[in-house]
């Protein structure tokens, strides 16, 4: 039974939600008050204007102090390899942009700190939500963390503490902060509920590496509950059951029992290489946007970065990061990763909203306009100078650049033709890079799709941008709730089109790879490698699950169950005929779900 906002908590409630965490917690709930804080704006008088900047300032100083706290408190190494979430955090705190809008706002329009600063973190929240990149969306709730802290140290409101909670319990919040979430005892919080969040929130990311089943984005689970109410929750569905029957007690028990099994078992495949029975080899690759995301992906058994976001760079700055900036990230990752390749990704992001000191005019349908490799064009001087970066960092390991959202052989020409004038400055100026560093592009156009086979012959390599290919494929923006239903991997069409894709790239002799979600859905695994897919890059918890697939089929198999699903009318054909395949083959982790 779904639960509506008036639903009473009955035996056997069932909710469904966005699973953050895999992994299946049994306990009670406890309810923790971190309600979004409501500010009041209030017009002030000229001489109350320095009290004001004053107020804000001491929040600022006592929230870096809090978050230094929390830094000081960890020692789970694990938790560690995360300290860089608390260390964007307060850069958020430092940034310029963020003081010296609210300060602006305080002084010229005469409000009170607490209503500048909502409208400082009005703009941010605009700037996050135009981003059509699910993952640098979700970095949203970075600031929205951030803002949260600043709004109770100015209303000097303080925070409930996790400390004081002495038995297992499963918290239910509207909202938690990775700082939150890094505070947790993972013998005490068995596992945490929330109204809202997304699956790539740096605190979803938290509950993965903790290993805390988490489920997020329930929309009004505060509301519904109270404290002490027994609960069971499925990380990997998404789904939480209240008040459960002695039946279903009894099932999830046997479930949990089993899901523990299997994640012992997942740590086995780790070393392996990822390659079916009868020899295909396919390379799991990690998504990461940070160096410090690169420890996991190893853990997980990465062969490399198969997609390094790059925008994260550009983000919340006043100015572009500098080439000598952008050589020393570069550089420590592919180090890092070494000596697997690092596949770069040029700056895919559109418009002034990320770039300050560019001034361009807010475009009607940012999605179809100037973004990805067509603002790195117009922008020559930045794109030049992020392909001197990445040649530069080439010289210390094993590289690769990606243009994003080609959607004609011109442009990858003009792409070329950057990197060709990237190269001979190097070469004038004697600075030593790789003079073989592969070029490749994303396929996430519907025209490059169409024209791979023409694609194929500039390029060493193709990387799937399912994402974006299925939006534009099907014309359905996944984002909005009205039309978000079309957004089906498994339509006919996307299915043509990415076998298009490799079929293109395997008669150029080229590796045919793929970054976007559809990568790491152990439900694909079959399907992709019946399309031929020889790369597969993911979030790096994805990794062992898809591998244990990989090495336990045969690539035949995969090419037999493409041709029968390619021959079903409608996307939900093709998901029915697939899970029932994956189900029966794989039961342990495709099982029918028990309610």
């Amino acid at each position: 039974m779904m639960v509506s906002e008036k639903t009473e908590i009955t035996q056997d409630t069932f909710l469904v939600g966005i699973g953050a965490s895999p992994g299946i917690a049994i306990g009670e709930t406890f309810m923790l008050n971190r309600a979004r804080m409501a500010a009041v704006e209030r017009h002030i008088a000229t001489e109350e204007v320095p009290a004001e900047i004053d107020a804000f300032m001491a929040a600022v100083r006592l929230s870096k102090k809090q978050l230094e706290e929390v830094k000081q408190g960890v020692t789970d190494r694990q938790l560690a390899e995360h300290l860089y979430i608390i260390d964007t955090h307060l850069l958020i705190l430092e940034d310029q942009l963020l003081i010296d809008d609210t300060i602006a706002h305080i002084k010229k329009e005469l409000v009170n700190a607490e209503g500048a600063l909502k409208r400082t973190l009005s703009r941010f929240r605009q700037v996050f939500e135009a981003i059509e990149d699910e993952y640098l969306r979700e970095r949203r709730s970075d600031i929205d963390s951030v803002g949260d802290r600043l709004l109770r140290n100015l209303m000097g409101v303080s925070q409930q503490s996790l400390a004081g909670i002495d038995r297992k319990v499963v918290i239910v919040a509207h909202d938690l902060s990775p700082a939150d979430t890094m505070q947790m005892d993972k013998e005490r919080i068995i596992g945490f509920l929330t109204d809202v969040g997304g699956r790539t929130s740096h605190t979803a990311i938290l509950a993965r590496s903790l290993g805390i089943p988490a489920i997020v984005g329930l929309e009004s689970v505060t509301s519904l509950v109270a404290g002490g109410v027994p609960v069971i929750i499925d990380g990997s569905a998404g789904t939480v059951i209240f008040n459960p029957s002695p039946e279903t007690f009894k099932e999830y028990l046997q479930k949990r029992q089993a899901y523990e099994y299997l994640e012992k078992e997942l740590l086995s495949y780790r070393t392996l290489a990822a390659e079916t029975l009868d020899g295909f080899r396919v390379h799991l690759r990690g998504n990461i946007e940070l160096a410090e995301e690169i420890p996991l992906a190893l853990e997980q058994g990465a062969e490399g970065i198969g997609l390094f976001r790059t925008e994260f760079l550009y983000m919340n700055r006043p100015a572009p990061p500098t080439e000598e900036e952008q050589v020393r990230i570069y550089r420590e990752i592919i180090e890092k990763m070494a000596p697997q390749p690092v596949t770069v990704r040029t700056l895919d992001v559109g418009g002034d909203k990320f770039v300050p000191e560019i001034n361009l005019i807010d475009e009607a349908n940012p999605a179809m306009g100037l973004r990805a490799i067509r603002f790195s064009l117009k922008e020559r001087r930045l794109f030049k100078q992020q392909l001197r970066a990445i040649l530069r960092a080439s010289a210390f390991g094993r590289v690769r650049v990606m243009f994003p959202m080609i959607s004609g052989v011109a442009e990858i020409r003009a792409c070329k033709a950057c990197l060709e004038e990237a190269r001979a400055e190097l070469v004038a100026e004697n600075i030593p890079f790789d003079p073989d560093l592969p070029v490749g592009i994303m396929i996430e156009t519907p025209s490059a799709a169409m024209i791979a086979e023409l694609l194929a012959r500039e390029v060493d390599f193709f990387s799937v941008g399912t994402n974006d290919l299925i939006q534009y494929c099907l014309a359905v923006d996944r984002g909005n709730e009205h039309v978000a239903y079309l957004y089906e991997p498994l339509h006919p069409a996307v299915l043509r089109a990415l076998r298009m894709i490799c079929a293109a790239g395997k008669a150029a002799g080229i590796e045919v790879g793929m970054c976007g979600e559809m990568a790491g859905e152990p439900l694909y695994a079959l399907v992709l490698l019946g399309l031929g897919f020889n790369e597969l890059s993911m979030n790096a918890p994805g990794i062992p699950r898809v591998k244990r697939i990989l090495r336990q089929i045969r690539r035949d198999e995969g090419e037999r169950l493409l041709a029968e699903l390619l021959e079903l009318p409608t996307a939900r054909e093709v998901t029915q005929r697939l899970e029932e395949e994956m189900s029966r083959r794989f039961p342990e982790l495709f099982g029918a779900p028990l309610i």
